[in-house]
């Protein structure tokens, strides 16, 4: 791949939106598409090639990037007379960067090779902040020749590429890594919660939590107690950053994961319930982060 390479970026959400256009300033043709007139409108602003559907954006190109909220969207867009796979010439290359079921990603991947298209799952961590900056780190499935064709287009776009296995498994460690961080930001925040209703000064509290053995991403950058690091979400009332919904996505997905095959996630699922808990309380569409409230106003 070089960077005159045309690409189709589908989904230009909070993620994809900076991704894509990091891809345009390191060079590549880039034709994005989002059923958002909002989203469409940020990355055109930003010099990005948009097409009036995501069957548009694929005319030529000859690598598809995808960045969808769920399993059921990236299915919808590959599967089927209508979807992208019976459009695209073989030889074309899909990655796919949404954080979906590992089935899902394989059923995709199988429905491509048949079609002479390689594809790998992609999903990412780094935050939007880490799209913005381009210092992403993708977590890999499929196989290492397609992943070698991609690289240069990765690069664009983050800093890590870890190559998980076979289709699908870049998927399962992303669910492991979510999972981990839900829970890991639930319990910062409940120590932080529990510090300040002692009278603790919550800035200290996390300044001296971030240099000890509690020392964490939900520490050093994404605080959730507001007024404690300013570019945090919680120090612009939740606003931006990773929702709370997706969250909760993704530790659904993580469960079930676990369920396919008889392993037991019990803070997983505990997790999942405490942002069951905060969608329920009105912050869905909030960062993550917010799950404190549940106990700094409980």
């Amino acid at each position: 791949m070089s960077d005159t390479t045309r690409i189709a970026f589908i989904g230009l959400g909070n993620m994809g939106g900076p991704m894509a256009a990091n891809l345009h300033k390191a060079g590549f043709a880039v034709t994005a598409f989002d059923l958002s007139a909002d989203a469409v409108a940020k990355v055109q602003a930003q010099g990005v090639a948009v097409a009036a559907s995501a069957r548009a954006a694929v005319e030529g190109a000859a690598v598809v990037i995808s960045m969808l909220p769920a399993s059921r969207h990236v299915e919808a867009l590959y599967l089927g007379e209508q979807g992208l796979l019976a459009k695209l010439a073989a030889g074309a290359l899909v990655i796919d960067c949404s954080t979906i079921a590992p089935a899902s990603a394989q059923k995709v991947a199988q429905a491509a090779a048949a079609r002479g298209v390689a594809m790998i799952d992609a999903p990412v961590s780094g935050g939007t902040a880490g799209a913005a900056a381009g210092t992403l780190t993708f977590i890999v499935g499929g196989e290492a020749e397609a992943l070698e064709r991609a690289r240069p287009a990765l690069q664009a776009m983050g800093k890590n590429i870890f190559h998980m296995g076979a289709a699908g498994a870049g998927q399962v460690a992303k669910l492991c890594n979510n999972m981990a961080l839900g829970v890991i930001m639930a319990v910062t925040g409940e120590a932080i919660a529990l510090g300040v209703a002692h009278g603790l000064d919550a800035k200290t509290l996390s300044q001296m939590m971030a240099v000890s053995t509690s020392r964490s991403w939900a520490t050093e950058v994404c605080n959730p107690w507001p007024g404690v690091l300013e570019n945090a979400p919680a120090s612009r009332g939740y606003s931006g950053g990773f929702g709370n919904d997706l969250m909760l996505k993704d530790l659904g997905l993580a469960v079930e994961a676990a369920m396919g095959i008889g392993a037991t996630v019990p803070l997983g699922e505990l997790a999942r319930n405490l942002y069951a808990m905060n969608k329920r309380a009105g912050r869905g569409a909030l960062d993550f982060s917010s799950v404190v409230r549940l106990f700094a106003d409980g």
